[in-house]
């Protein structure tokens, strides 16, 4: 059960959920897949040149290069998808809820009456494949900035409709 579900009070019901686009996945998967073919590739390549194993081998060290680029494209691509996995964002009918964080957690929830204003920023990319990021402003507290999320016009939409209910 996700963390909204488990906060909602009595009466309060869930009005939309915020989703990562799925560009964000595609650049996760590209920061892994692409250095584990070129990995392959050289890995390949080198095993068919003679004393490839040679310590004075040219060779070895572009194995050794690519292995950390690979390396590097893990870590990448796992602290990319602990955070999508880790990340939930909402808008109750009665609060924005944004929770984050994998073995600590952390929340920033915000009042529907208590938000002031909201803003939408979307690069060219953004506009065009449908993805950008919200910052919620409110009283009292600091603003809240959402990752990129998927139709953001839409979330925006839903806060609106959510505080004219309020």
């Amino acid at each position: 059960m996700s963390y909204i579900d488990k906060s909602l009070g009595d009466g309060e019901t869930v009005i939309a959920r915020a989703h990562f686009h799925w560009l964000y996945n595609l650049s996760a998967w590209m920061q892994l897949l692409l250095p584990a073919i070129v990995f392959l590739a050289v890995l390949s390549w080198a095993g068919e040149q003679p004393n490839f194993m040679t310590s004075g081998n040219p060779m070895t060290w572009l194995v050794a290069v690519v292995g950390v680029w690979l390396l590097l494209g893990l870590i990448a691509f796992f602290r990319m998808m602990i955070r999508k996995w880790t990340t939930e964002i909402g808008v109750t009918s009665h609060r924005f809820v944004e929770k984050y964080g994998a073995l600590s957690m952390r929340t920033n929830e915000i009042a529907l009456p208590n938000i002031e204003g909201v803003r939408v920023n979307q690069s060219l990319l953004g506009r065009i494949f449908g993805y950008g990021t919200i910052r919620i402003e409110g009283t009292g507290v600091d603003a809240v900035t959402t990752p990129n999320i998927a139709d953001p016009v839409g979330f925006v939409r839903a806060i609106q409709t959510a505080r004219e209910h309020v």
